[in-house]
């Protein structure tokens, strides 16, 4: 019977750290997906496929939060069902071991709340951008003082393209003259062409 860990964060940027310090203890096995979205169905992560393999009946697997196993109320119950069906325990932080029964009932619950929230969240950002987009239809600036929607605009395009023609600049060259990122000239060359 060993007690294993499964960590996963969505970006590159996100560290698991955090879930492995929540969870705390000692692990005879540790498992993660950094960087991957709670879209990808459990059993398509490499770090929770190979969880798959590796465990056995009376194992236990920890996890931080429900999320982490997935981002719909199906995805997750069919992972846990899975991990049941195996003779494995899932104990989720602050909810306790999960077994047949009861526990399957409470992870549907949960599994469902969890895909509410992420629609509310959907929702809100929705309304974030339609009112943004209607302030700045109005007044020019976004319901934040912001001037565009998007990403800041570096620098005037025409301007650098412009320059750059006239020097016969590198892109790098360019970027330095003008105190943007190397990506940025090529963004706007492409765009150019």
């Amino acid at each position: 019977m060993s007690r294993i860990a499964y960590f996963r964060c969505s970006t590159s940027d996100q560290s698991i750290e955090s879930q492995r310090q929540a969870l705390g203890g000692s692990f005879d096995k540790e498992f993660s997906d950094e960087g991957v979205s709670g879209a990808v169905l459990a059993a398509n992560r490499p770090g929770f496929a190979a969880l798959l393999g590796y465990v056995r009946e009376g194992d236990t697997v920890c996890i931080y939060a429900i999320d982490r196993l997935g981002r719909d109320a199906l995805d997750i119950q069919a992972t846990i069902r899975r991990l049941i069906d195996k003779g494995v325990t899932v104990d989720v932080s602050g909810l306790g071991p999960i077994a047949k029964g009861v526990g399957e009932l409470i992870v549907a619950v949960l599994a469902q709340v969890a895909e509410m929230e992420r629609q509310r969240i959907r929702e809100r950002c929705d309304a974030g951008r339609a009112a943004a987009k209607a302030a700045l239809a109005l007044t020019g600036k976004t319901h934040r003082g912001k001037v565009s929607l998007g990403r800041p605009v570096a620098h005037d395009r025409s301007e650098v393209l412009a320059w750059r023609r006239d020097n016969g600049a590198s892109i790098a060259r360019t970027a330095a003259q003008f105190g943007v990122s190397a990506a940025t000239v090529k963004r706007y060359c492409v765009k150019s062409e």
